[in-house]
């Protein structure tokens, strides 16, 4: 797309932000759907004549399964435009597909033998759930995982980086007992590490079972095969796994299953987005800037955080889309009803959006730079935070209405740490635990935030 079709574009993603997103075309452009669905009919052609080996025909050879898998393997733009050709006739867009193949199988003698078993005994939609599956998996396997695995990886040196520096948390925004950039950083990294675990454990089925699901077409053309043990072969050599009880279309529970698991990942993402732009207002971290670059177009020395409001923005539109998808997807009208069509085209918009955010987030996470005097100043300024320590030692020494007493001294107040120091010297507990909670300050409080910073527990 040149540079003036990506401004007439009516996505971004296919206009703004092409140049981030363009190997998502692999997957879910109309022309990847259709080399995926020439390739699972050619590749039920290969099954019918050299696994089940139809009567009247004879098994191909090595070089005829080449030249076959050479039809989708060689696909190119002008292919998909012949294939979109067909459609202007059919109007239906599997079927041109299956024209498609039985065209080029007429090119070469030792094929047209079997033209009449291209598309045998399958409706559209065998050979539409398999290719939207196989859309999502290579998509999954070969850029996502990758771009979260990225993102975790950046986010784990951080956290390494940080996990010594110590920072006031705030809980309802107000300062709460002190916690490390390291250790928040690790909870985001679990969190997403959980999901991504779980999303690549996610076996998506498939069907392969004709019009509505009982190889009706196949048992009467051919009822002395086992049609069950066939399809479950061909979806097997996919690396899915066969679901026999459907209708016309595979339900989708797990599809939307998985849209449900990286919607959890976005949402993690965009707390994690929130966060960080939260904690470049307070000026925790600093942000580096870039030669031309302007953050307002009125005020001079705006440096704003835009990469985490993008991501945010993105993943707000991914999330609503698969929530469409994983509350639409399972329900169909009896046998079938079409309305899953349109919706399945847009998996890629979701995918680009979820995409378009992890990217954005990395590179707001590059700019980044921790400023360890603004950690120190807020510490050194919210002395009242020792008060939950405070009144733990005092319930530990059997002091009654411990909690009570602190809360009388600090609750809406702000303390010095001579403030501190003069109400514990008063206190009748233990000389250890006096002579530790005096030697106590905010920096010194963190717990064992240090040793949760680190990814090997």
């Amino acid at each position: 797309m040149s540079h003036i079709d990506s401004l007439l574009a009516i996505s971004p993603l296919d206009g703004r932000y092409r140049g981030k997103l363009e190997s998502l075309q692999n997957y879910f452009s109309e022309m990847a759907l259709i080399r995926y669905r020439v390739m699972l009919e050619v590749e039920w052609l290969i099954c019918l004549c050299n696994t089940v080996k139809f009567p009247n025909t004879k098994p191909f050879t090595i070089q005829d399964v080449e030249r076959l898998r050479e039809i989708y393997g060689n696909f190119t733009l002008s292919d998909a435009e012949k294939v979109k050709k067909f459609e202007l006739t059919t109007n239906h867009d599997v079927k041109a597909v299956e024209y498609f193949v039985r065209d080029a199988l007429k090119k070469n003698a030792a094929f047209r033998q079997c033209e009449n078993f291209v598309h045998f005994a399958l409706t559209s939609e065998d050979v539409n759930n398999m290719a939207y599956n196989l859309m999502v998996k290579d998509f999954l396997e070969n850029e996502y995982e990758e771009l979260l695995q990225t993102l975790i990886d950046e986010l784990s040196k951080m956290a390494e980086q940080m996990k010594d520096a110590v920072m006031l948390a705030r809980t309802h925004g107000q300062s709460a007992s002190p916690t490390t950039m390291g250790k928040e950083l690790m909870n985001f990294i679990r969190r997403l590490q959980r999901q991504t675990d779980e999303l690549f454990m996610i076996s998506l089925p498939a069907k392969w079972s004709g019009a509505v699901g009982n190889f009706n077409a196949h048992v009467v053309a051919y009822p002395e095969i086992d049609w069950i043990a066939v399809s479950r072969g061909f979806i097997e050599q996919f690396d899915f796994e066969p679901n026999l009880y459907t209708t016309q279309i595979e339900p989708h529970d797990t599809l939307s299953a998985l849209f449900d698991n990286i919607r959890r990942i976005n949402t993690i993402l965009l707390d994690f987005d929130r966060d960080m732009w939260t904690y470049i207002s307070l000026g925790y971290f600093h942000q580096k800037t870039k030669e031309g670059e302007v953050g307002s177009s009125t005020m001079p020395h705006k440096v704003n955080p835009i990469d985490f409001e993008n991501s945010e923005g993105n993943l707000g539109l991914a999330n609503a889309l698969l929530t469409h998808f994983s509350e639409k997807l399972p329900i169909s009208r009896l046998q079938r009803d079409l309305s899953d069509s349109t919706v399945l085209r847009n998996v890629g918009v979701a995918f680009g959006y979820s995409s378009l955010a992890i990217i954005s987030t990395l590179r707001g996470l590059k700019k980044l730079v921790l400023n360890r005097e603004a950690l120190d100043l807020d510490l050194d300024n919210n002395w009242e935070i020792l008060s939950e320590a405070i009144q733990t030692v005092l319930r530990k020494n059997g002091v009654p209405d411990a909690y009570e007493k602190l809360k009388s001294l600090t609750r809406g107040k702000k303390m010095t740490k001579e403030d501190i120091a003069r109400f514990v010297r008063e206190l009748p507990i233990d000389e250890k635990d006096k002579k530790r909670l005096l030697a106590l300050t905010p920096r010194t409080y963190v717990g064992l935030s240090g040793k949760l910073a680190e990814r090997t527990l």
